[in-house]
């Protein structure tokens, strides 16, 4: 088991997701507003905007295989974070059809490399042991990024130029760069995995296999799709209940719906994979899982749109849980195997294919029934997911032994 890594690599750990997290803000809705602002029309924002959600969601496994087979996990992250780097470069300095297209190709297919790189990283810095612990201040660390990264953008959107978040996307990536070299390694660890000069192609082979028959991963993968299938479309049908209601005031509340998850996030994430390696896995997963039937009947219930901003801080739990518990499913799902991050790439397959349909499905009940139906029908994807959790989902957590 690793001991304990040094102070400095820790530190360079932090500030590579605090950065990391910092540009990923910048491919949130700025771009929505940014080709909005070059008078691009609905219909060609919609399109860049889905190319670079489809990009994502197919680059999940393939992406996730890429960084198992690469040695170098920091050279994944660094090759990934320039890809990001040239996004925003395109998106800021030619903001014609063809360079957006290939920007949101580029930024898709590169997020997905960093993020399991990232996982890998922590994995081979503290071990298994303490894997929990390290990804939730990993999270820690993204929230307090993403929640900075989006106040400053804001503003410079707003008081500089839209295409000035792009320009600061891009400069981000070079302190995310800068955080590598202070994550020092020993032994197998941060570039990777346990040595393969005994493995054959056979052996890759047979590890895949069973993996994929693996009915835990089957089942967290069926439950990560009801959670987001919960989950996604919950802000945005309540972000057009409160628009048609409060006017001006709705970006104030939109906002603070979005900050407040992000400190919520910020403050429980440590106590979460604390909690994981001491209690085990089950009682996490249900804590977050539960929020989401919560979270949609009170949203359905709301007297006021003003409350939203209090229900939102449950949105926080459920993140929290689903972002630390994820990576370390996936690492109790491959112990002993080299499959951690193709692993990772199934679950985030899942994920995104619950987001997908959530804002079909909710747009289609809110449209046929109303808000509150949709709420409902959210919330019972959630409660399903509990379900299936509390019934089928077992305890994954390894005996010290089989760390050892």
């Amino acid at each position: 088991m690793p001991s304990a890594p040094p102070p400095r690599t820790s530190r360079g750990l932090d500030s590579l997701i605090f950065f990391i997290s910092d540009v990923q803000t910048g491919f949130g809705p700025f771009v929505a507003v940014y080709l909005t602002a070059r008078h691009w029309t609905q219909v060609e924002i919609g399109f860049a905007l889905s190319l670079g959600t489809v990009t994502a969601m197919i680059s999940q496994v393939p992406a996730g295989a890429l960084v198992d087979a690469l040695r170098g996990k920091r050279a994944a992250a660094a090759s990934g974070i320039v890809a990001i780097g040239l996004s925003a470069l395109l998106l800021a300095c030619w903001p014609a059809l063809l360079p957006v297209l290939v920007a949101q190709v580029l930024h898709g297919f590169a997020s997905c490399m960093v993020a399991p790189a990232i996982a890998a990283i922590s994995l081979g810095l503290v071990g298994h042991a303490a894997l929990g612990e390290r990804l939730g201040r990993n999270a820690r660390f993204g929230a307090l990024g993403n929640g900075l990264a989006a106040g400053a953008m804001g503003v410079l959107g707003s008081y500089v130029s839209e295409q000035a978040v792009f320009v600061l996307t891009a400069l981000l990536c070079l302190p995310a760069l800068a955080s590598l070299p202070f994550i020092e390694g020993r032994r197998r660890i941060v570039d990777g995995t346990p040595p393969r000069s005994a493995a054959t192609p056979r052996a890759g082979w047979s590890e895949v296999v069973v993996l994929l028959t693996d009915r835990r991963l089957l089942v967290f993968a069926a439950c990560a799709t009801l959670f987001h299938l919960s989950n996604a479309a919950m802000l945005p049908i309540a972000a057009g209940e409160v628009t048609q209601r409060e006017g001006t005031r709705a970006s104030l509340i939109i906002a603070a719906c979005i900050v407040i998850p992000q400190a919520v996030v910020t403050l429980i994430s440590p106590w979460v994979g604390r909690t994981a390696e001491q209690l085990g896995r089950r009682p996490m997963l249900l804590l977050g899982w539960a929020s989401l039937p919560l979270r949609g009947v009170l949203l359905a219930m709301l007297p006021n749109p003003s409350l939203l901003v209090a229900v939102q801080a449950i949105d926080g739990v459920g993140a929290a849980v689903f972002g630390v518990m994820l990576p370390l499913i996936a690492a109790d799902l491959t112990l002993g195997l080299n499959r951690f991050n193709l692993c990772i790439g199934i679950f985030g397959l899942a994920a995104f294919a619950g987001a997908a349909l959530s804002t079909t499905v909710a747009g289609w009940l809110a449209d046929a029934a109303g808000e509150p139906t949709a709420f409902l029908g959210l919330a019972l994807a959630g409660l399903a997911g509990t379900a299936l959790l509390w019934l089928a989902m077992p305890e994954t957590r390894p005996t010290a032994e089989a760390i050892e």
